[in-house]
């Protein structure tokens, strides 16, 4: 494997070490297999050895399993749109000055302090690192998800769990992980001039992605009405009143009333109704 200078400085050091070997000693393929077996956890724990393994450890490729196995199938285009705005309304956001550590980088301290908050002794400089995340990374979006510090859109099934009202409905709410129960805090939109709903201990298997970019103040304009026949499991949108946002019912079309139900004469697709 081709060192740059740096990396064999750093090499060098390492293996002054661990008594004349390190993991750089590895071959490309070995410790490229090596770190894509890495969890989460691991990742960042071998991001802290050396800047070598650091510009590894945080590219995204080897993140991008990470969230989709955990989080790929609640987060939506809408949330990615949210986590770009998160991202432009904080300037200090992935940098660690030497001393306090300042945006993400605190955040990252509270979830893993010993693998990102300590800067180590730079073999070539014999100077303090400076240690960086990649604002825009796949690796700055995961830990922010699960630190629980990036609120995102998602919905939430049979919405404050256990009103009989909400069941067979899922609404939309901006959700935020909670790391110590593995459950999430939801907080739902307004409703006219009423305060903001919150619900606590909202599990993963009452959550989704919305299964439409639509916003819930929005009609969602739906290109399959031709298309339904009796018997087709539907979701359709419904609010109380102007003031209040749509959420999303589950429901079966039925047979018109003029219709027996007989398949062999059924023409209820042809209504239009």
């Amino acid at each position: 494997m081709s060192l740059s200078s740096g990396a064999r400085a750093e090499k060098s050091a390492l293996d002054d070490e661990t008594g004349g070997m390190s993991v750089l000693d590895l071959p490309e393929l070995a410790l490229e297999c090596v770190l894509e077996r890495l969890p989460p956890a691991g990742l960042c724990s071998m991001a802290g050895v050396c800047t070598s393994l650091r510009e590894r450890c945080v590219s995204d490729h080897l993140w991008e399993k990470h969230m989709k196995h955990k989080w790929g199938w609640v987060i939506s285009p809408a949330a990615y749109r949210e986590w770009q705005w998160h991202l432009a309304s904080r300037n200090d956001l992935g940098s660690c000055n030497h001393g306090k550590p300042k945006g993400f980088m605190r955040l990252l301290s509270i979830f893993w302090p010993s693998s990102w908050s300590t800067p180590k002794a730079d073999p070539i400089n014999n100077s303090r690192q400076r240690s960086s995340l990649p604002a825009n990374s796949i690796m700055s979006c995961y830990l922010a998800l699960e630190t629980g510090k990036f609120r995102f859109p998602a919905q939430v099934f049979n919405r404050e769990n256990g009103h009989v009202g909400f069941m067979l409905s899922c609404y939309d709410a901006e959700l935020n992980y909670d790391p110590r129960t593995d459950t999430f805090q939801a907080r739902y939109p307004p409703h006219g001039r009423r305060a903001i709903a919150t619900e606590s201990g909202v599990p993963w298997e009452r959550l989704r992605a919305p299964s439409v970019d639509t916003s819930p103040r929005d009609l969602h304009i739906s290109d399959c009405l031709h298309d339904l026949l009796p018997g087709d499991h539907i979701e359709i949108q419904w609010r109380r009143n102007k003031e209040f946002p749509y959420g999303w019912w589950y429901g079966v079309v039925g047979h018109l009333e003029s219709c027996d139900g007989n398949e062999n004469y059924c023409r209820c697709h042809n209504s239009g109704e």
